[in-house]
């Protein structure tokens, strides 16, 4: 794989946690399959664990989200008396 094939795969991987997951359950249907060359199965491979990388990304970002969210939230609430 060229220099400019990897840079145009890692340009058209998914922003998004859902098509990310779809694209690498799409991915491991395939390879499960046996319909693939080895060839391609290692192309496969390699965009799977791209696509593996933007998920978990995701995921630690909202387990982040939550974290800060439910450090806010447990705070006790600071009541002004007049």
């Amino acid at each position: 794989m060229s220099e400019s094939t990897e840079k145009l795969d890692v340009i058209d991987l998914p922003k998004d946690f859902e098509s990310a997951l779809k694209e690498l359950e799409e991915i491991v249907q395939s390879m499960e399959s046996d319909v693939l060359s080895l060839e391609a199965s290692l192309k496969a491979y390699e965009r799977g664990v791209a696509l593996a990388r933007v998920c978990q990304e995701r995921l630690d970002a909202a387990e982040q989200q939550v974290q800060v969210l439910q450090n806010n939230l447990l705070r006790p609430a600071q009541i002004e008396v007049e």
